[in-house]
């Protein structure tokens, strides 16, 4: 089984993106430490439930476990490239509907939760007492959305390739309104409430996340149908719904 197409890609967002930029992910101690546990606590169900479905996968069809690991790779990769955005701050993309279409939505609470520790630290991106609030938006909003949607468009008879591109699009912009609104609760006051911040936080991603979005979409197709074409057999075990 070969992925040496997949390696190209990757590499060339590598070479294309420019990575000095600020992390878009929440900073390292920027929330209250309410918020930190709460957030952590709200993902931990997700992570046990994430293990359990990728070990019932493991057993059907053992070689499922490169395949989780390509996913994980290209969702590093992809969530780890910033652009710069409003104010200082950045967007990215995150790879993770890949992932969730393939294995289900659980799976990415494992593969959210390893990039993001390694991310914060090895490239300063997030933290340690934000893990759980980067890792319920990125892994579980993300990943969760981009299923549902992912199955709406096949109940309307989309074709895959335009069905897995709107799931990817919609994923990404979901993540993103779940972390504007993370820091408009952690941040409201007497004098600024949840809207009028959530307003504040969304607008600054706006300009640099729509773009991201569509092109999030096209790479998620197009990586998808290079797994599919070397790993068709591995997949209709993993996934069957995916044959259509």
């Amino acid at each position: 089984m070969s992925y040496k197409k997949i390696v190209v890609i990757i590499a060339a967002i590598i070479i294309l993106v420019p990575k000095q930029v600020f992390g878009m992910h929440i900073a390292e101690g920027y929330l209250p430490v309410k918020w930190s546990i709460i957030w952590f606590v709200l993902f931990i169900p997700f992570l046990i439930l994430g293990f359990r479905h990728i070990l019932k996968i493991y057993d059907r069809e053992p070689k499922a476990k490169l395949l989780f690991a390509v996913v994980g790779a290209f969702v590093f990769v992809l969530s780890s490239l910033k652009l710069p955005s409003v104010g200082g701050s950045s967007s990215h993309l995150t790879g993770i509907a890949l992932g969730a279409i393939l294995f289900g939505a659980s799976t990415m609470s494992i593969i959210g939760l390893i990039v993001l520790l390694f991310q914060a630290l090895l490239l300063a991106h997030g933290g340690l007492t934000t893990l759980g609030a980067n890792s319920f938006s990125m892994a579980i909003v993300g990943a969760f959305s981009a299923v549902w949607v992912f199955k709406l468009c096949k109940g309307l008879n989309m074709k895959r390739n335009l069905a897995i591109f709107i799931a990817a699009f919609v994923s990404d912009i979901c993540i993103y309104i779940c972390t504007s609104s993370q820091l408009a609760l952690a941040f409201q006051s007497e004098n600024i409430g949840i809207l009028e911040n959530f307003v504040k936080f969304v607008s600054v991603f706006a300009v640099t996340q729509l773009p991201l979005a569509l092109v999030e979409g096209i790479l998620t197709v197009m990586v998808f149908n290079i797994i599919n074409k070397y790993s068709n057999n591995e997949i209709a075990t993993i996934n069957p719904s995916l044959n259509y």
